[in-house]
């Protein structure tokens, strides 16, 4: 059986036993939580917080392609923090030794004759990793890289270990043009390509610079629960949107967007953990905002938006609502982000707030409802909370 097909046993369909939907459901609202967390105060980079999790349940590898200084270090950093584990970070160069990454020569073992390496606090043993300018590393450490990404297996001399990497995040100013790298770029099947903070927001950006950053908990890791959610993606019942992964797959191909069939087959990876993350066992059309992660240049994103807008377009997430709303560009995913802006607005400042910053923030919050949406025909998720917001902010 594939590892992505519907699994046999009765557990595993969207129903399953209440039990096990509500532990599912309650690790996705943790995590969906702690991300959250990580993107409070970074502007404009919420998405790809989100999308650091949607890869790491999915046991998929993200590259994000943008100019120096637009904080993807930082949101990377954040996520790793609230979801605890070992954290494993470097800016690559030319000169990139791979000890450096991999670790050093064993010299007892050495003195012995036998080539191991101590690997202690390095990469091989990270459970999320940031690699900084990842295309220009050397050949070696290239290498080595390639096996450690794709078989979460570290060789390397006498040393063979299994790596606990949950996602590897590679960075870059731009995508390579090198053919000797493709082979190496393609190990990260999701994309993303990130712009400076737009200047209509340059003052939020800069009020948020002179806020502390969140708290990284001290309590216990969250990694059980990811671990949780990336067995619960791995038998993710996916016979539903088999035919629509298809069409969306024939559309991009025929717009010119090259999508291998290695890619096209572990995409179904990031649909299994969309639903996972919004606390189903069962894969839906609502879970194909995904897509466009798949397209590999920036031009090809917005392709796919394009191509697939009505196959993504009712696409939403409760947990990661800014990734899906960025790249479904669809009216469910908007009233998703809307609902849960509100009921954090209002959780976080109560019904009636008095401080003045506050009541501008669920002001503005209300007024973007009512310019997505008619009032009198609200989609389900803004129905209640748009009459809270009034309330709470009622003179």
């Amino acid at each position: 059986m594939s590892e992505l097909s519907s699994s046999e046993s009765s557990g595993n369909g969207s129903g399953g036993s209440g039990s096990g939907s509500a532990a599912l459901a309650a690790d996705a609202k943790r995590v969906g939580e702690a991300v959250a967390v990580a993107g409070e105060g970074m502007v404009d980079r919420e998405v790809l917080a989100e999308v650091v999790a949607l890869c790491a349940v999915a046991g998929e590898h993200l590259l994000v392609v943008g100019a120096p200084g637009t904080a993807k270090s930082e949101a990377v950093r954040r996520v790793a923090g609230q979801l605890g584990g070992r954290y494993f970070e470097y800016l690559l160069g030319r000169f990139t030794e791979p000890n450096e990454l991999f670790g050093p020569v064993d010299l007892r073992r050495l003195r012995e004759g036998v080539v191991e390496f101590e690997t202690a606090g390095m990469l091989p043993e990270a459970e999320i990793a940031f690699l900084d300018e990842v295309f220009l590393g050397s050949t070696a450490v290239l290498n080595t890289l390639l096996g450690l990404l794709n078989e979460r297996v570290f060789r390397r001399g006498r040393t063979v270990l299994a790596s606990p990497l949950r996602v590897c995040v590679g960075a870059a100013n731009h995508l390579p043009e090198d053919p000797a790298l493709a082979a190496f770029a393609d190990r990260f099947l999701a994309r993303l390509f990130v712009e400076p903070v737009a200047d209509a927001r340059l003052e939020e950006l800069l009020e948020a610079g002179r806020r502390a950053t969140p708290r990284t908990p001290g309590g216990e890791s969250l990694l059980g629960a990811l671990d949780r959610l990336a067995e619960a993606a791995r038998a993710c019942d996916l016979s539903e949107v088999t035919g629509p992964l298809a069409t969306a797959i024939r559309r991009l191909r025929a717009a010119g967007v090259e999508i291998s069939d290695r890619r096209a087959v572990r995409s179904q990876r990031l649909v299994a953990a969309a639903a996972v993350l919004d606390g189903r066992r069962a894969a839906t059309v609502r879970d194909l905002w995904v897509l466009p992660l798949i397209a590999p240049t920036a031009d090809a994103h917005a392709q796919a938006r394009e191509v697939l807008a009505d196959l993504v377009g009712a696409s939403a997430s409760t947990g990661l609502a800014h990734a899906a709303e960025e790249l479904s560009r669809g009216a469910a995913a908007r009233a998703e982000r809307l609902a849960r802006t509100a009921e954090g607005l209002l959780t976080a400042h109560g019904p009636a707030p008095e401080d003045r910053d506050a009541r501008l923030r669920l002001e503005a919050t209300l007024r973007e409802i009512d310019a997505s949406f008619d009032s009198a025909d609200l989609p389900e998720p803004l129905a209640g909370v748009r009459a809270r917001l009034v309330d709470a902010v009622r003179p």
